[in-house]
């Protein structure tokens, strides 16, 4: 948004802010909720998870944008959100605070890309959105994911992911679209606009895509300092964000990699000025405001959790922090993700490498933001009392509504619905026996079962670390092992596999096997008996290929959509089991 576009309370509140106020503006702290929804006010060295106090954030940093890092309860948050509010309104100006988050309503645990749990209405991640290849179902959820944010008192999203999922050794795919420009550019644009028309400010990320990862390492590790383009497919990972952009999105966040490959510096997007301006800005229109992505000026010690999480400014590290700020600034961003601490900016001013004009443009960006969003109006907008939370969030409507995309999104693979009653006989996996048990009788030993249900998740490598071991990479083929183990189950009783597909597993071996299969992207397990025995239609279809072997996977390129030789399964197969003439129990 252009000085054009803003309104005269913005100009105004610009000319009554001092610099210090303006900077505090343009970072992005982050914070957790303390029980019972208190503010959490320890200092480093006291916290347990290493976060600052979040009154010494508002009152004395002058921070207007915070982002939640704990998935608090949301009775709490709402508590939470209102003394927030509070502390921002008892500000020298009064600005109020943008409250962000990254995705609440899927299940992913890993805390450095997503939340899940707190109460909210929980979805397949997604990957399964895209499984369902509906684009108005998936506006429709989005509205109601944005429903319920804007009831808990949160008014951005940290998403969705924008990034196609070409390199299928990659650990973020479940939070992607697919691996089909077109599909993910569809999905997107369904997404933002389900989001913004319930007043939330979407984030599409990580621009200019952040899918061909080299070997598919991720970016927040060193190893994955790169994406590259052997297919020299570029424009294809940026088609879904210009649909988000074109769908309006308020919000892009570029991604940590350094490309290489291309005809741009290999230096993270963020800092490479012929991408944030030339491509996000000029070429594509977009005239919002640009967030990094957090950690790329400094790291982060987290001691009592024993974490170390360093500085992602790949391509950039032997840089001064101060350099490092004005760089992103030249390049046309306008918040920094994860900063607290604005003496880097205020120095960057100091000497002479940021003018104040320059921080003035992007001020103006995220002031007409919280306008837009209507915070100066009523900080409290559309945020629901904690009392009123059961009237708002995880809703009869929203819980059906979250029935129907799971349904919509598993995939059938092979083989036919199966017959489970009172009485039958049921050995499982990766199940809740009491769900289960509802159903069926529910039995330890294979042995004794009349049909076997096996719930994997898709094949990873674990990581070193805390943070390596969040992150689901590697090889995708399961060991020989955990294939001979599965078999002698098969061997033993009529089976049922479903498989978390968080990733495009090689399920080769298990094809095979006279099994029943099913590929799910985050489903409770009711609505997995459901469709295994349908009772419901299961009609989700594949968003990417499932490769055929590991050595078809290494062989393809990163970059390129549809690269593996011979898939498995392809793209969109889905055996669309119906209930019509279904064994349903």
């Amino acid at each position: 948004m252009t000085a054009s576009h803003t309104s005269a309370r913005v100009e105004q509140l610009i000319a009554e802010m001092t610099l210090a106020e303006k900077v505090g503006s343009l970072l992005v702290a982050r914070v957790v909720a303390a029980e019972g929804g208190e503010l959490w006010e320890g200092r480093d060295d006291q916290s347990p998870v290493g976060f600052g106090a979040t009154t010494e954030l508002i009152g004395e940093r002058f921070i207007t944008h915070l982002t939640l890092m704990n998935p608090a309860p949301v009775a709490d948050l709402a508590r939470w959100g209102s003394r927030v509010r509070a502390l921002a309104a008892g500000t020298r100006l009064g600005i109020p605070v943008s409250l962000a988050a990254d995705p609440v309503h899927g299940r992913d645990r890993n805390a450095q890309v997503a939340m899940s749990g707190g109460g909210f209405t929980t979805l397949p991640e997604p990957i399964g959105l895209a499984a369902t290849h509906d684009p108005d179902l998936v506006r429709e959820t989005a509205r109601m994911i944005g429903a319920e944010l804007r009831a808990a008192g949160l008014h951005i999203a940290l998403h969705p992911m924008a990034d196609l999922a070409t390199e299928p050794r990659w650990a973020r795919i479940a939070g992607t679209f697919g691996e089909s420009p077109e599909l993910a550019a569809e999905m997107a644009r369904a997404y933002v606009a389900g989001l913004q028309e319930s007043g939330v400010a979407a984030t599409v990320k990580h621009f200019p895509g952040g899918g061909p990862q080299r070997d598919g390492h991720d970016a927040h590790f060193a190893e994955g300092a790169h994406t590259v383009y052997p297919g020299g497919r570029f424009e294809d990972h940026l088609a879904p964000f210009a649909a988000a952009i074109r769908a309006g999105v308020v919000r892009v966040m570029p991604g940590y990699a350094a490309p290489l490959g291309l005809d741009y510096d290999a230096v993270g997007f963020a800092f490479e000025k012929r991408l944030i301006t030339d491509v996000l800005r000029t070429r594509l229109g977009f005239d919002g405001v640009v967030i990094t992505d957090f950690n790329i000026v400094h790291g982060m010690s987290l001691p009592r959790l024993g974490v170390q999480l360093p500085v992602r400014a790949w391509g950039l590290l032997d840089l001064d922090p101060v350099d490092r700020v004005a760089r992103l600034f030249d390049a046309g961003v306008d918040q920094l993700g994860g900063e607290d601490d604005p003496s880097t900016v205020l120095a960057a001013i100091e000497r002479g490498l940021v003018s104040e004009e320059r921080i003035d443009e992007s001020v103006r960006r995220v002031l007409a933001e919280k306008e837009r969003l209507g915070l100066f109006d009523d900080p409290a907008a559309r945020a629901a009392a904690p009392e009123d939370i059961p009237e708002r969030i995880a809703t009869r409507e929203h819980l059906a509504l979250a029935r129907r995309v799971q349904a919509a999104s598993i995939v059938a693979l092979q083989g036919e619905p199966v017959r489970i009653e009172p009485g039958t006989r049921v050995y499982a996996e990766g199940m809740d026996p009491q769900i289960l048990a509802r159903r069926a009788t529910v039995v330890d030993d294979p042995a004794d079962a009349d049909l076997a249900i096996l719930r994997l998740v898709a094949a990873y490598e674990p990581g070193e670390g805390m943070m390596g071991r969040a992150f689901h990479g590697g090889s995708l083929e399961y060991p020989a092992a955990e294939v001979a183990r599965i078999t002698q189950v098969v061997r033993q009783v009529p089976t049922v596999i479903d498989v978390m597909l968080e990733r495009p597993a090689v399920l080769t071996p298990f094809t095979e096997l006279p099994v029943v299969m099913t590929g799910t992207f985050g489903v409770d397990d009711d609505a997995l008996l459901d469709a295994i025995t349908g009772r419901v239609d299961a009609t989700g279809r594949l968003p990417f290929d499932l490769p055929r072997s590991m050595a078809a996977v290494i062989a393809s390129r990163e970059d390129v959509p549809f690269d593996t030789a011979d898939p498995l399964f392809s793209f969109g197969f889905g055996l669309g089991w119906s209930r019509i003439g279904a064994n349903a129990s």
